[in-house]
């Protein structure tokens, strides 16, 4: 998989979230979530990142359940120009990473980065979703 999110420290364990049976993912790959608590690919403008795969998720395998990191340290690619500090949004489609713009929605911020990168190289980065990336839990 292109730009697959590298897991480096662990610090929450997986949580289970329901997937479509049709659907494969790889093991990190960017989550956005629905309804009612179903994840996917991450498609759309946008997206409401819920975490990364934990495993991989083979299409029509029968299962429709996977599980998701929510907050951990991974290794992940930049979309563009990223410092360390800053806010972090997925970019839609790519499993890529977005310095937050100053007019961002807090819940679409899902984590921060924990150094310096440009555009298509590789970064550390605390993934932290549902607080608007703040370090704190």
């Amino acid at each position: 998989m292109a730009f697959e999110l590298v897991i480096l420290t662990e610090l929450e364990p997986a949580v289970g979230f329901t997937c479509d049976d049709s659907t494969g993912i790889e093991k990190g790959t960017l989550l956005e979530l629905s309804d009612p608590m179903t994840v996917a690919k991450v498609a759309g403008a946008a997206p409401l990142i819920i975490g990364v795969a934990a495993e991989e998720k083979v299409a029509n395998d029968g299962k429709t359940k996977i599980g998701v990191y929510m907050r951990s340290i991974f290794k992940g690619t930049a979309g563009g120009s990223i410092s360390v500090g800053d806010g972090l949004i997925g970019e839609s489609g790519t499993n890529e990473f977005l310095t937050s713009t100053s007019g961002a929605d807090e819940v679409e911020i899902c984590g921060i980065a924990l150094e310096d990168a440009t555009d298509g190289q590789t970064f550390k980065l605390l993934l932290n979703v549902g607080i608007g990336g703040s370090p704190e839990t």
